[in-house]
């Protein structure tokens, strides 16, 4: 019997800083930290990136401290011994670029799938409504497909000076759970006025039900999903579910999620945080059918790290070996 060889877990803090400020409803920053978790078993090594999240409670030396605390022997027993989240988004991350390089393959082909090129969506930050249409203008040349990031007050003239602005493009909202029963019949009349595609998470999680009937856009959980534990609740509320690897806490059940979805009738945005090309690759595997992707992420950055992914305007291309996978 072949005994496997015993693997040492690593995790370092980097600090990317963002091309400006990115806003949304809950702050702004200037800087991505992600925790980059490193697995070896002395001659072969894998990574992942992970970006903490004080949404769900996360920091950045947390984060840390739970990969370096982890016992790791398998990806199959990983999702037992940690919850979703950033953590063990990083080890199963670094496990599957590890299996790949074993096998001598790619992680692609370990999961049965083939990649492509696929078309990312790119994020407006939040702002006044004349800056984020300037923004959109400009952007709009190179990216077809725009996300809009929303606050609640202002967001019916945010809403409709960008799409003046930009008469042709696709555009999908993200509210980050800022609006307000109150405010969301009106707020979703202006959406569909002004053909949005998508809005996500419009109301807080946990305080969502007014979503429940008919809804003039087809809405979208975030925060309201991160495994497939959290899918049932929501099948009378949205129409889609935003799957990202640091909430679903890894690939393994970011792909399992996604077929639960699918098998559910709910349309997919494979999403992201902010963060460099190697955070965005294990995620090229979800986009390859999703309904809507944004892997903007490392555009997002002052710079990425090397080797990273290649973009072409908004055409994202698969990761080469050296990256991840």
């Amino acid at each position: 019997m072949t005994t496997k060889p015993a693997l040492t877990v690593a995790a370092a803090i980097e600090t990317w800083p963002i091309a400006g400020q990115f806003t949304i409803a809950r702050g702004a920053k200037r800087e991505a930290a992600v925790v980059i978790a490193t697995v070896t078993d002395g001659s072969v090594t894998g990574r992942g990136e992970c970006v903490p999240y004080s949404r769900y409670g996360e920091t950045v030396a947390g984060v840390q401290a739970a990969v370096l605390a982890i016992k790791l022997s398998d990806r199959a027993s990983l999702l037992g011994q940690m919850p979703a989240g950033a953590a063990r988004n990083a080890l199963d991350c670094a496990l599957w670029d590890y299996e790949a390089k074993c096998a001598g393959t790619s992680a692609a082909c370990l999961a049965g799938l083939t990649l492509g090129p696929v078309t990312t969506a790119y994020t407006i930050s939040l702002d006044a409504p004349e800056v984020m249409a300037a923004k959109a203008s400009a952007a709009a040349r190179t990216m077809p497909l725009l996300k809009l990031k929303l606050a609640g007050k202002g967001d019916a003239e945010r809403l409709r000076q960008v799409r003046s602005a930009c008469p042709s493009t696709r555009l999908i909202a993200d509210a980050n759970e800022s609006w307000t029963p109150d405010l969301l019949a009106s707020l979703m009349a202006v959406a569909a006025e002004t053909s949005i595609e998508l809005v996500e998470q419009p109301l807080p999680a946990g305080a969502d039900l007014a979503l429940i009937g008919r809804r003039a856009v087809p809405v979208c959980a975030d925060e309201s999903v991160h495994d497939r534990a959290s899918l049932e609740a929501l099948l009378v509320r949205y129409d889609a579910i935003n799957i990202k690897l640091d909430k679903a806490g890894g690939l393994t059940e970011a792909l399992a999620l996604a077929a639960e979805a699918r098998r559910r009738n709910l349309k997919v945005l494979i999403g992201c945080m902010v963060s460099t090309s190697l955070a965005m690759a294990p995620a090229m595997l979800l986009a390859q059918d999703a309904d809507w992707v944004d892997l903007d992420g490392p555009l997002l950055l002052a710079s990425d790290r090397t080797p990273s992914l290649r973009y072409d305007g908004a055409i994202v291309h698969p990761p080469a070996a050296q990256l991840w996978g």
